[in-house]
């Protein structure tokens, strides 16, 4: 996984400079991923990088907003607060998700980062809500919006923070494969642009009679509610279990067909309980007449790629199956 980490850190390097620092920092053996205790180093740090980062949003949006008297730039300081909320609730969930296997929970308790999704999708569309009926008021009842060169230059400033809180999300996702992390990323980025339109609209609202400032808080809290939805669902999808995308079951395919002792698979399954923990059975078709012991060598070692490549526990059933004659003559031959 090292090497992973080395093709992600070339990737923004400007905007990545900071977070890398600090996983160096904050993270021992920040390389070796595949650890738990690594994984859970890398959830809690861009959690608390995350709470750190909307603390302040709000503080600065809440306070623009109340100057200026834009609810548009209020629901964008709620929408950071929710952000906050969103990053104890991931903080959390990675922790209980690095919970060992129990009596009860065989297989862990990694789905708890889906169910933290969940939790993070509700508090999302709730803000949302509660802004677009904000939002709806405003338009009914417009009121000026002032505006002055600092509130400009803040607002700016929490583009820049918001973009930066995507490229490390988005960064930390790819090296852990967190569900959170992409989701945050995404959240980040919606957030970045909601920003730059509040700004826009309150710049163009100086020369227009309509009630803009309402507007845009209504196309902002649409915005929230519309990502809310998406990552409610995506974690709904893994709950339920998604069937294994075409990649993944043609490079655990790829695993059998290699050599001559195998004919086919079929009845692949594939079981997701979490980052990292991945588990698979498959039928492996295999001539009747071969030696069992063989086979099993073969299969086991298979298994044991399989482990260590994908990070995939695969049980393999052998099914023996009849030699078509035409392969019986080629072998004559």
């Amino acid at each position: 996984m090292g090497n992973n980490f080395d093709e992600y850190g070339s990737v923004w390097n400007g905007g990545l400079a900071l977070i890398k620092l600090l996983i160096r920092w904050f993270i021992k053996d920040y390389q070796n991923v595949d650890n738990k205790k690594v994984r859970e180093a890398y959830g809690v740090l861009s959690g608390v990088t995350g709470i750190i980062c909307n603390v302040f949003l709000f503080i600065v949006k809440i306070t623009v907003g109340l100057v200026m008297n834009s609810i548009a730039v209020i629901s964008d300081a709620f929408n950071n607060l929710s952000d906050l909320g969103s990053s104890l609730v991931g903080i959390l969930g990675v922790k209980l998700s690095n919970r060992p296997p129990d009596e009860e929970h065989p297989h862990g308790h990694g789905r708890y980062e889906y169910i933290s999704s969940l939790v993070v999708s509700f508090i999302i569309f709730g803000v949302g809500l509660e802004l677009l009926r904000n939002s709806f008021w405003k338009i009914i009842k417009p009121e000026e919006v002032t505006l002055s060169t600092i509130s400009i230059l803040l607002l700016v400033i929490s583009v820049a923070v918001k973009l930066w809180m995507f490229s490390y999300n988005r960064y930390i996702g790819k090296i852990i494969n967190s569900g959170i992390n992409k989701a945050t990323a995404q959240d980040s980025l919606n957030d970045a642009i909601a920003t730059t339109a509040v700004l826009a609209g309150t710049l163009i609202g100086r020369f227009v009679s309509f009630p803009l400032d309402g507007i845009m808080g209504l196309i902002i809290s649409a915005l929230i509610m519309y990502t809310g939805f998406g990552i409610a669902k995506d974690s709904v999808d893994l709950l339920l279990g998604l069937c294994p995308n075409s990649e993944l079951i043609e490079s655990i395919n790829s695993y059998f067909l290699v050599g001559e002792k195998i004919k086919g698979t079929h009845d692949l399954k594939v079981h997701d309980y979490g980052p990292g923990r991945i588990s698979a059975s498959i039928h492996a078709e295999v001539p009747e007449g071969a030696d069992i012991v063989e086979i099993h060598s073969i299969i086991d070692e298979i298994e044991q790629r399989i482990k260590n490549e994908l990070g995939i526990d695969i049980v393999v059933h052998m099914d023996p199956v009849e030699e078509k004659k035409e392969d019986c003559c080629n072998d004559d031959k």
